[in-house]
């Protein structure tokens, strides 16, 4: 019986041009679709969400809750609120409004107050969505600063650079952050479109690295996959690649010591991201007076070309 292809989970079926398996900041390129609402996870959204929809959510959140009680109050009556009088209609619900903000923060100015039973637990109730309210959101603060997350930074470009006798496949990364991240494991992946029994499939390849892990992450570290004569890119050009829609996919594994927690980084590079004929720039040099290395963390991505013909 024929073993089956391997798959990491991101299906070998292929209907179309698809423009990459894994976009540039890590996401695998899938839409969902055809879900109900109990399949969303309100904490999971606003925990992952961007800080300024975060923020713009709370905002929103803070300003519907007074709106709702402003118009609670008005529906029983202004004149239950003491010291809401004004000359005009709209500076009364100006100050019902304020008076709702005060009550739901619990600061209270005690300039405006309840007179009567409903006003009275309009105010109570209030007060308690504020004090939950603050609580969640609090919570979600501590979550979203909490929650550990690498922040690992790839080449720009992978190459395709000189390795002993032959050529090799590489690729750099170095750790964005001033925390120590350790233990590092890098997986790699070949992803080709190949037409196999008249119908075109993805087929995955792992490629086989120099090194596959690190104790530190340091300085920067280059990932090498050697081009030998039983890799799946031994003997192929960059048209090949492009014919076969070739994209790269990276899985970076660390340990991160300032959260206690393993951490994970994806990336990917398509066929066109591949620098044939380069070689990585020194991204890091020591200094003279302290003889301490110096890091450019913005050198991750610099190479330079040393001939023009693709190696094979």
């Amino acid at each position: 019986m024929e073993k089956p292809a391997y798959d990491p989970g991101i299906t070998q079926q292929y209907v179309g041009a698809i423009q990459r398996a894994v976009n540039p900041d890590g996401r695998f390129n899938v839409r969902r679709r055809g879900g109900t609402w109990r399949d969303a996870h309100p904490y999971l959204f606003l925990i992952s969400t961007s800080w300024p929809v975060f923020f713009l959510i709370l905002i929103a959140a803070f300003l519907t809750i007074n709106l709702i009680f402003t118009g609670l109050y008005l529906a029983i009556g202004i004149e239950q609120l003491k010291g809401t009088e004004s000359e005009s209609i709209r500076s009364e619900i100006l100050r019902v409004f304020f008076f709702s903000t005060d009550t739901l923060t619990t600061l209270g100015y005690g300039n405006i107050w309840p007179s009567g039973l409903r006003a009275n637990i309009l105010a109570a109730a209030e007060a308690g969505c504020g004090l939950i309210g603050f609580a969640i959101a609090t919570s979600l603060l501590f979550g979203r600063f909490s929650r550990p997350s690498a922040r690992i930074g790839f080449s720009k470009n992978m190459i395709v650079a000189p390795y002993m006798d032959g050529s090799s496949l590489q690729f750099r990364i170095v750790n964005r952050r001033n925390n120590d991240v350790i233990e590092l494991e890098a997986q790699v992946l070949l992803m080709t479109v190949e037409r196999e029994e008249g119908r075109l499939r993805r087929k995955f390849v792992p490629l086989e690295l120099e090194r596959d892990r690190v104790l530190f992450l340091a300085l920067t570290w280059t990932i090498v996959h050697p081009i030998t004569a039983t890799s799946p890119l031994y003997g192929k050009t960059a048209e090949d690649l492009a014919s076969l829609q070739a994209e790269v996919i990276i899985l970076i594994k660390a340990f991160d010591e300032t959260f206690g927690q393993t951490v994970h980084a994806r990336y990917s590079y398509r066929y066109d991201e591949i620098v044939w004929g380069a070689r990585f720039v020194p991204a890091f040099e020591v200094e003279e007076k302290t003889g301490d290395l110096l890091l450019e963390v913005e050198k991750v991505s610099a190479i330079e070309l040393y001939r023009p013909e693709a190696p094979r």
